[in-house]
């Protein structure tokens, strides 16, 4: 089929789709903890279902929607296993991340399968030479979610001087070049199979990489309007997005768990009539709503800039990526609140909410949600001071 004669579907179909879902994942979400990784039936089911064509270029078969379109996917496909929906986003993510390369990137992993998904690792743990036509990377990265699904490689970040200065660069890594460490043994999201990836003496071809924090006129004036925003901003929000569900997913339960429950205390009788049970849900609620709304707005904020071919402000992309940075801390707050209310019900290993909240703990520790350091490049940028060297909100190149 080619690209222009595909069938593109809504927003809420495929929301709709993600809703479906739910039962079926969280009957799942158990075994894919003890497995340590998703299924294949279930990545399959998530290929059927669109959810890694969201952000991927239409010239590939892609649909190229709103990152909005696969943030509200997230929202509901953790509220029934947040291990398989935190593989979507990641998974989800990186057709993006390809529109932003040498498009001879897209048709190598692309012309011959357009469903190929590719994993990432960030963090530089390893080392980058730069060399005549490229980049030599060696050593170990780690967690690399998903990347028992990533048939089309790896993106690995690193560092690697240039010009005399040391310059942060996305490579991407093809499976072959790849050993994967089977070393992911974790408290929370243990379903995610983030394990490590070895790579030795491995060339990466100039065209195979980007600065990865690069923005400006020079790096994205040749791009579609969706790969205008900001890529870090777009991956940071997806990941806000599906601790989102997660917290949703946590709520959820907690109705569950407590509508039939009988209180001790015979003054009370059933749970539903006990005003802390009943506050802290609401306040848990308020917490889980307010952290959404802020998301999808900032999200559409930036899309009605690149929607017509304008590049984010900078203004706005600090406030952007700053505030989204406050959700890991606002959910995992909500679903330990309302966790501390299931008394010692909830500690049980066949009780969803303890594996729930554990799942919630792990990606609030992710360093997209890193909101106290966050919180001070935001007030101070608020309050006029320049943005520090090496900042994250995009650098113009």
């Amino acid at each position: 089929m080619k690209p222009n004669d595909m069938q593109i579907p809504t927003e809420s179909e495929l929301i709709a789709r993600a809703q479906a879902m739910i039962p079926w994942l969280r009957e799942k979400a158990d075994a894919v903890e003890k497995a340590r990784t998703v299924p294949n039936d279930t990545i399959q089911a998530f290929k059927d279902a669109g959810f890694f064509k969201i952000l991927q270029p239409k010239c590939w078969g892609g649909y190229e929607m709103n990152p909005n379109v696969l943030n509200k996917v997230l929202m509901e496909l953790a509220r029934g296993c947040p291990s398989s929906a935190w593989n979507v986003m990641v998974l989800g993510v990186h057709p993006f991340e390809v529109g932003l390369l040498d498009s001879r990137c897209g048709d190598e992993l692309w012309n011959e399968d357009n469903t190929r998904l590719v994993s990432s690792s960030y963090a530089p743990f390893g080392t980058v030479k730069a060399v005549e036509g490229g980049y030599v990377l060696n050593g170990e990265w780690k967690t690399s979610s998903g990347c028992d699904h990533a048939e089309g490689g790896t993106f690995l970040g690193g560092r690697v001087e240039e010009n005399g200065e040391m310059v942060f660069r996305s490579f991407w890594v093809q499976r072959s070049d790849v050993e994967i460490v089977d070393d992911w043994y974790v408290v929370g999201l243990a379903g995610t199979g983030s394990k490590s990836l070895m790579v030795k003496d491995v060339f990466v071809p100039a065209y195979r990489s980007h600065v990865i924090a690069a923005y400006g006129e020079e790096s994205h004036s040749h791009v579609e309007n969706l790969y205008k925003m900001p890529f870090f901003y777009v991956f940071y929000a997806a990941v806000s997005s599906v601790i989102i569900g997660m917290a949703r997913g946590m709520a959820d339960l907690y109705i569950e768990h407590m509508v039939p429950r009988q209180n001790l205390n015979q003054a009370v009788g059933a749970a539903v009539n006990d005003p802390f049970i009943k506050g802290r849900l609401g306040e848990a609620t308020a917490k889980i709503l307010g952290a959404a709304a802020r998301v999808l707005h900032n999200t559409d904020e930036a899309w009605s800039y690149v929607s017509r071919g304008e590049l984010v402000p900078l203004d706005v992309r600090v406030r952007h990526f700053a505030t989204n940075q406050f959700t890991g801390g606002e959910c995992f707050d909500a679903a330990h609140m309302i966790f501390k209310k299931t008394s010692t019900r909830g500690v049980w290993l066949n009780n969803p909410m303890q594996r729930q909240l554990r799942d919630i703990l792990v990606a609030s520790n992710h360093i997209t949600q890193n909101q106290d350091n966050i919180g001070d490049l935001l007030g101070g940028q608020l309050l006029g001071n320049p943005l520090p060297k090496g900042n994250p909100f995009g650098v113009k190149v």
